[in-house]
């Protein structure tokens, strides 16, 4: 991961105060990034903290978070308990007055009472009831495991099959940990114990992927791990397999080489395992955490087409926002403003100028996007307060209060706070993928994209179609990315003999979300490619217009100097001649090289033309219409050399970084230099045997990887983190 760590306070309890985690971090650096940006660079910080300094989380003593949800599930971060006698003493104290109340005679549900729907049954066999209790709930379909190993490790971490990602199931025992470590569950101390064993030994169970509908809790994939902890031979734990890959063995198994005793759960400890909103809870929070990072990266990749488009910094000028104060369109035009700073191929704040392509104004995909990503960031506040709650929270049924000498009934385990979260995250998704989708399908469509090439091809557009494949492919992702935008809570099934009439399927909605992360980490690697090619387009175009000016100064010269005596009048015959035919060139990009600097030189001819004969007084001897021939003539061959001796030495050496912001400048050698993802100089680049050169998808999947895993998102940040925000921009 390697960010750079900066100074920033532990989490704080945020729950009583008016804003959403208004932040009092030590570093200017993420005081100027404002609010959405305070969260997600404080979060990044912790989970630095954690991942690159192997720092453990003492799950007793700090609050759980998306950070160090994310460091335990994707960084293996030890998870210890920091006091010991303090926390025994607490759960001591709920297992005994649970204890007492037994004793007493009392009835009390889950531990004399049957469950759900069938709590008007009694008993006084209580171990019994909480086998029976996992033993119900463990119904879920898993892949069949014949022997141990059989399982490839390789489709461990995959969503797609029937078992959850390790990684969720990881963050979901430190959850349940800090749940039943606050003493209200009546668990005994070798229970956690026993999960925090399994945990840094990175023995880690088998749970299904679906069958939840997270009302009394996440009731059957927390069974399988209540059966890890039982011992259960058909119950499966992933251990190392000593050769860098994943092995699955039975329970049993994995206790004794452990040297774990197996637990026999006793009066409501079954229940307190299985009864709660873990599992829901800490998808969600490996969801925010990339959902932070992709709203982040919006955000830059919107001031990216913006460049690449040749659009307005005007669009984000602080005016809009003062008039109209929303925070997150604050926060987002701030940034992308900021992110803008020291563009030479952005235009300014002067609301004269045109765009490029005859336009007033640049399309809604870049004008409004601080006014489309803003609400999406306050979203992402409320979101990630709700989960932050949650992870913090007890959330089985009953609660045992010691203090106030009650045993509580109620309804904790309904995760709909964590279904409300994902379902704003989802959508906000769904929102920054649609403004995205829009800005590269513009990029991608010569009559919209400000003078460059059809499909963004750098050689002869008659054979070469570089990003027509990329447009399809957004789309595809988008269109999957829209259907997945659906509130999953609007499908609620009554169910447990009508006892469980409302729940929350929280634990779907962020299983879906997670599926929305990765089409919108589809779009945005495949926009970020196409941003790269159409920056360098735009630099090549730079350069180009430096080198035509010499080469038409010549052409004028020689065909006009015998005619026009007068320098000046020359000089203003020349300056003209550049700025149109630099003007007619971009409005060509559809023709190969040699066809479209005849057509620029042609079409200038009335240019020309008009200035003979409006602003000259020409010798009569002088061969007026010879020499419009003449010139057209030599100015295409010299508008053609010209561009083909430009093009050639930037295919040998792209650099757009002098012409750029800094956001853009960041992210471009990020993937030129680091990545060693190139620039598509097209048909030159097809892969043949020996030659070394990847396909386009190949080229988009180096981004991609980079992103999923993480790497990618340090530059992003340190964008958020720029000097530029103290400029006033």
């Amino acid at each position: 991961m390697s960010p750079a760590i900066l100074d920033s306070p532990e989490p704080k309890d945020f729950t009583d105060k008016p804003e959403f985690f208004p932040p009092t971090p030590a570093s200017m650096e993420m005081a100027q990034a404002g609010p959405h940006g305070n969260v997600v660079l404080h979060e990044w910080n912790i989970l630095a903290a954690h991942a690159d300094s192997k720092k453990q989380v003492f799950v007793d003593m700090q609050d759980l978070g998306v950070a160090t949800v994310s460091a335990v599930s994707r960084h293996n971060t030890r998870v210890e308990i920091a006091d010991n006698a303090a926390v025994i003493n607490r759960i001591h104290r709920s297992v005994d007055f649970l204890s007492q109340r037994l004793q007493d005679g009392q009835h009390l549900y889950g531990v004399t009472t049957g469950f759900g729907g069938s709590a008007d049954t009694r008993t006084d066999r209580p171990t019994d009831l909480q086998r029976a209790l996992i033993q119900h709930q463990q119904s879920g379909i898993l892949p069949v495991v014949k022997e141990a190993g059989s399982i490839h490790a390789k489709l461990n971490n995959s969503a797609g099959t029937q078992h959850m990602p390790e990684t969720w199931v990881r963050g979901t025992m430190v959850v349940r940990c800090k749940s039943l470590l606050a003493g209200h569950s009546a668990a005994r101390f070798d229970i956690i114990e026993s999960i925090l064993v399994l945990l840094n030994s990175n023995v880690i169970p088998l749970v299904p992927l679906r069958g939840s509908i997270s009302a009394s809790g996440d009731l059957q994939p927390l069974s399988y791990i209540a059966g890890v902890l039982e011992g259960n031979p058909d119950c499966y734990v992933w251990t190392d397999d000593g050769k860098g890959g994943r092995d699955l063995i039975p329970a049993d198994k994995a206790l004794k080489l452990l040297t774990l005793p197996p637990i026999t759960f006793g009066p409501k400890e079954g229940l307190a395992i299985l009864n709660g909103t873990a599992v829901s809870t800490a998808v969600s929070a490996l969801a925010l955490q990339e959902s932070h990072h992709l709203a982040v990266f919006s955000q830059v990749l919107t001031a990216m087409g913006v460049e690449a488009l040749q659009g307005s910094v005007g669009s984000f000028n602080a005016y809009f926002s003062k008039v109209r104060p929303h925070r997150g369109q604050a926060e987002a035009a701030k940034n992308i403003r900021g992110f803008l700073a020291n563009s030479k191929i952005a235009r300014g704040d002067d609301e004269d100028e045109e765009c490029a392509g005859g336009l007033k104004q640049d399309r809604y995909a870049l004008r409004t996007s601080p006014q489309w990503i803003g609400p999406q960031l306050e979203d992402l506040a409320l979101a990630h307060e709700q989960i932050s709650v949650e992870c913090n929270s007890t959330t089985d049924n009953p609660l045992v209060d010691v203090l106030g000498g009650v045993i509580h009934h109620g309804g904790n385990f309904q995760a709909v706070s964590i279904t409300s979260a994902m379902e704003k995250t989802r959508l906000s998704l769904q929102m920054f993928g649609r403004m995205l989708f829009s800005q590269c399908t513009e990029l991608i469509n010569p009559d919209l994209n400000n003078g460059l090439p059809p499909s963004l091809a750098a050689d002869e557009p008659s054979t070469s179609y570089t990003m027509k494949g990329a447009d399809i492919n957004v789309a595809a992702y988008m269109s999957e990315l829209a259907f997945l935008a659906n509130p999953v809570s609007s499908h609620v099934q009554t169910a447990e003999m009508g006892n469980q009439a409302v729940n929350s399927l929280a634990f779907i909605s962020a299983r879906y979300t997670h599926t929305a992360i990765d089409c919108l980490s589809n779009i945005c690697a495949t926009y970020l490619y196409v941003l790269c090619q159409a920056l360098d387009l735009r630099a090549m175009d730079v350069l180009f217009a430096e080198n035509i000016e010499p080469a038409l100064r010549d052409v004028t010269t020689n065909v006009f100097e015998s005619a026009l005596q007068d320098p000046h009048t020359l000089d203003t015959l020349r300056s003209q001649l550049l700025k149109h035919v630099v003007k007619h060139y971009s409005t060509t990009t559809k023709l190969d090289s040699r066809h479209r600097a005849q057509v620029a030189a042609e079409a200038v001819q009335s240019t020309l033309t008009t200035f003979l004969y409006t602003h000259c007084t020409i010798p009569k001897e002088f061969d007026v219409l010879g020499a419009i021939r003449d010139w057209t003539s030599q100015a295409s061959e010299s508008i053609y050399q010209a561009f083909t001796q430009n093009r050639d030495r930037y295919f040998a050496k792209p650099d757009a970084t002098p012409y750029l912001g800094v956001a853009s400048s960041r992210m471009y050698t990020y993937v030129r230099n680091d990545l060693k993802v190139p620039f598509h100089r097209g048909l030159a680049d097809s892969p043949q045997a020996g030659n070394g050169m990847k396909t386009i998808g190949s080229n988009i999947s180096v981004i991609y990887e980079a992103m999923r895993s993480g790497r990618l998102y340090g530059p992003v940040l340190d964008c958020l983190k720029g000097d530029h925000y103290g400029s006033g921009a």
